[in-house]
Parts: structure tokens; sequence; C-alpha cells
């Protein structure tokens, strides 16, 4: 089992701890429904250096990057991140993952956890058709620290006077430093919050992470565990991999046909994404359900008629609604906001209906 370099701090905080993309991670400290709503009214600390690193670099880097994936890397300029997937020939997905354009032959790639592996395989797969360019994995090197919340970039503010950031627009980074060493500041999170994500080696991410938590104690910060970041990134419709995306779903199925760029050029299951867009057949919806019945991913969803119809992706009772909500994937006449379904929970029918996502307002609203 792997630590990230903020392990001692969180064992000391008191914080559950458990097996996470093969690093041991808090999962909660004070609670998931405080931590939840801290991040809502105020500000919350998320160590996410799990997260898999990699560097791709090279004269034709670019050239390979939009080969390798659907979104139109010439949409973003030096010094801005964008949300990407990689697909499978058949148009499943690989993995969901964030690319920052550092120049035009450098790029930064963020991948889940669980996949880093598995990307890196699946990246250097490809990579030798592409002469010159260089992959890297800088995982076990870079810690990754996110604030997020809508007094986050006043608390920001407080430890990087000569930082602008409240200039920074979303996907926008820049590169700064702390304790003589080079950090990322970049307008992206997880929550639907004002945040940033920050990048630095990890012999800097205590010292950091200290300085951030102090400067936000007038503020009500609290530190983050894994339990409220998927609630957070649930009630914002956010997909989270292996749930809402995986190999099997293609992502016009699982309302990501916006991350697909079927006219920059060719890009690996481009044709996959074209036939799927001829006929539609499934697709990903949020949802509610009457009490307080908690929906799991895997239970099976119905029509009113009792016929089954799909299966819930995420579900949780949503700490600022106060009701259960998810995902589901079904058959797609039935993605219609207001449509009723049932959802079986533990051999009964509940009765729900589909929702329009994301299910909450936030401060980026």
């Amino acid at each position: 089992m792997k630590k990230t370099a903020l392990y001692s701090w969180h064992e000391q905080a008191g914080a559950k701890i458990i097996d996470f993309g093969g690093y041991l991670m808090p999962v909660q400290y004070k609670g998931i429904i405080a931590e939840h709503n801290a991040v809502r009214s105020a500000a919350g600390l998320f160590d996410v250096s799990h997260m898999g690193n990699f560097y791709v670099k090279g004269a034709r880097a670019k050239e390979f990057l939009q080969y390798l994936t659907t979104n139109d890397l010439d949409k973003a300029k030096d010094g801005y991140a964008q949300y990407n997937l990689m697909l499978y020939p058949h148009g499943g997905i690989v993995d969901d993952l964030i690319i920052y354009r550092i120049d035009r032959e450098t790029f930064f790639l963020i991948v889940n956890a669980s996949n880093t592996q598995k990307d890196f395989e699946w990246i250097e797969q490809h990579i030798s058709e592409f002469e010159g360019v260089v992959l890297e994995d800088h995982t076990d090197r870079l810690s990754l620290i996110a604030l997020q919340g809508p007094l986050a970039l006043d608390i920001l503010a407080t430890v990087f006077p000569a930082v602008d950031v409240a200039a920074l627009t979303s996907f926008q980074f820049c590169r700064t430093e702390f304790q003589g060493s080079e950090l990322l500041i970049t307008r992206t999170g997880y929550t639907g919050e004002l945040g940033v994500e920050l990048c630095l080696p990890n012999e800097h991410a205590l010292a950091l992470w200290e300085a951030l938590y102090d400067a936000g104690q007038g503020c009500g910060i609290q530190p983050i565990g894994l339990g409220a970041r998927d609630t957070l990134r649930l009630e914002m419709g956010y997909s989270l991999y292996g749930h809402e995306i995986d190999q099997d779903t293609n992502p016009l199925e699982a309302r990501l046909k916006w991350v697909v760029k079927m006219n920059k050029g060719h890009f690996i299951g481009k044709e996959a994404c074209e036939q799927v867009e001829l006929n539609l057949t499934r697709a990903v919806a949020g949802f509610s359900l009457d009490g307080r019945i908690l929906p799991r991913q895997g239970f099976k969803v119905y029509n009113t008629d009792r016929q089954e119809i799909g299966w819930v992706c995420s579900g949780t009772l949503s700490p600022t609604l106060q009701e259960p909500v998810g995902t589901c994937n079904v058959v797609h006449e039935y993605a219609v906001p207001g449509t009723p379904i049932l959802v079986e929970v533990r051999g009964v029918k509940h009765t729900g209906v589909i929702r329009t996502l994301p299910f909450v307002t936030t401060s980026l609203a």
C-alpha cells in the first residue's frame, strides 16, 4: 500500500483511512455531511495526491495527444488545462483526464488513481508511432492538493499575495514558486465550487497543506475525505470512472458529447462514436427517489410498467437537498427529466423520477 506525503497529517488528525487506488487515503475526518457542508458554505482541503501524473513531451506531442484523446487541444492555449477522454477503438472509455498545455511541446496529464498503470501502458502502447515523443511518469514525485469552496480563493490569496488568483479563469493555470520549488495553481476542481488544484513536489506538500489550513482557520476550513468528495461530485452530476463511465460506456451515452470533437480529425474511437451518434440507445441521467431509500450502484431501474430499463451508476443521500439522488444508465427514451421510474432496493421497487443535472446550484453558478 502506498501513502501520500500528507499521510501522517491525516493520521494525526484522526481520519478514517481506507484503501483507494492502491493508496491509504482519508475517507472522512469529522464526518461526510459536516465536510460536505463545509465545502458548500466555506472551504475544504483535499489530498488527491493519489492521482496519476504524466508528462508527454516532444515536437509531435500535441499531434500524438490529438490522436489519443477526444477533445481538441488546438482550443487549449498555453497556460490552460482541458478535460479530456481516452477511448478504446470500440468507443468505451479508457479514462477521463485533465491535460495541461505547458507549452507547444510539453503537456502534463492527471489521470485517475485506479487507472494510473493501465493509462500509462495504454499511452506507451501508442506513442511509438510518433517519433520523438516521450512519456514520463511523475506520479511518485508529485503531490496534488485541492482547495475548494466559496472562500477558497480568499484563503489562497492570503498564502500567495503576489499571485493574482482572482484573475485565473476556469481551467487556466499559473506557475509560481513555493519554498523554492515550482507550483502549478489551476482553476479546476471536482466539487462545482470555486477553487483550485495545486501541484508541487512531495517534499513541500505538507508545508503547503499546513499554510493553507492555517490561513483558512477564520473561514471555517476543514480537511475533506474521499466520502464528501464523492457526494459533492454526485450533486453536480460529474462522472466517476467505474460508475458513470467505464470501458463499456460510450461518452455520447454518458452526457460527454461536449468532450468529443468529431471535426478535429482522426482519434482512437472516433468511428465508434460516429456510429453511436447515429443511433443513441442509452443515456446517463440524474434521478431522485421518494422517501429516504438510498440507491446504490448496480441497483436495477424499471419503467412504470415494471420493465427493466437500466441500472444505478451512483447514489447517495444528498447532504444539500436532504433527499436520495443518483445517476442511472437507462434506455435513451427514459432519460427525459420528469419521467417516472422505479428503483429496486432489496427486492422492493421504490418510486422516483428522472431529474435535470446538476442537482444543486453552487458558488460557480
